[in-house]
């Protein structure tokens, strides 16, 4: 049996009516690298741990040979329904990107909205976000028929993903000026390896209105588990590939020598590390991380109880600068 650390505190998702656990546990392999069995291992402990705060797509896995999209959000909804927790997990799923309701038009985003609601198996989605941008669409368009969801109810509250300052600025004002829902949270790519795509302009407008970010590739798809090295051996996983680039920018290899330095004074995996680092940046709520396997789960719920000191998240912003 895994131990786990004692249960985290819950944060606030923004301005939202939302308190989350500090570690949202991402769906991406549910349906994909981790079949139904697997899947509700991990959902089971990660709720045992107090995990509350799960994230899907329409999308998942549509990218694997045989699925369509959706398998993801179907085997959460199995899960939730065969163990009776609907009222304690937090559902966050995205639209737009389902191979066959791509786009950001307020009919696109109600079908697959409807659509994610019925493989769910649940009324209303906790928090829904546009999963990319689609410049051809209105910002009114779309917080439109987003604010028409929250609504009905059918949808709590709303976020963004892969989204612009630029365009996330004017949803916001957009909002504020018709009185309609209103963002709460976005999910960037950012981690230790990748600073440049949340830090400046997003972080900025994310900071003034007080919204949280739940970033993606907390773990930069694998390579800060410390799994991957320079010279090592090959690693046996579907993201083995995207992982592995990382190896050729010495940049990258600076921040893993970092991270092992960090880990070793506290005696955890360089997962655990990293994500400690990314809930200890300003805005951050709750990091996205996905675990195939149980062990896998471990370092992930480390991280909510570990209080990284000063001098060692300086020695980490120093190796990642």
């Amino acid at each position: 049996m895994t131990d786990f650390p004692q249960t985290a505190a819950a944060v606030p998702l923004g301005r939202s009516s939302l308190t989350v656990f500090p570690f949202s546990l991402g769906g991406n392999v549910f349906g994909w690298t981790a079949d139904e069995a697997q899947s509700f291992a991990v959902l089971d402990a990660y709720a045992a741990a107090g995990g509350n705060f799960v994230d899907t797509a329409d999308f998942y896995s549509a990218w694997a040979p045989g699925n369509q999209g959706g398998e993801s959000e179907t085997v959460l909804g199995n899960w939730l329904r065969s163990r009776g927790n609907r009222e304690q997990i937090l559902v966050a799923t995205k639209v737009g990107q389902h191979p066959e309701a791509l786009g950001l038009s307020a009919a696109n985003i109600r079908s697959a909205t409807e659509a994610s609601l019925r493989r769910l198996g649940i009324e209303r989605i906790d928090l829904l976000y546009t999963h990319r941008d689609d410049p051809d669409v209105p910002v009114a368009e779309i917080i439109g028929a987003l604010d028409e969801l929250v609504r009905e109810g059918k949808v709590r509250e709303i976020a963004a993903s892969n989204l612009s300052a630029e365009r996330l600025a004017a949803s916001l004002a957009f909002s504020e000026q018709e009185g309609l829902a209103a963002y709460v949270a976005v999910q960037p790519h950012y981690n230790l390896v990748s600073r440049g795509t949340y830090e400046g302009e997003l972080a900025a407008v994310v900071a003034e209105h007080g919204l949280s970010a739940v970033p993606y590739f907390a773990l930069a798809a694998g390579f800060l588990t410390g799994k991957y090295r320079p010279g090592g051996p090959s690693v046996p996983s579907a993201r083995a590939e995207g992982a592995a680039r990382y190896l050729a920018d010495p940049r990258a290899v600076r921040v893993l020598t970092a991270v092992d330095t960090v880990a070793a004074a506290h005696q955890v995996e360089p997962a655990t590390i990293a994500m400690a680092w990314l809930t200890a940046q300003p805005t951050v709520a709750a990091p996205i991380a996905s675990a195939r396997t149980v062990e896998q789960l471990a370092p992930l719920l480390a991280a909510t109880t570990l209080q990284l000191t000063t001098e060692e998240l300086d020695l980490l912003d120093a190796a990642s600068a």
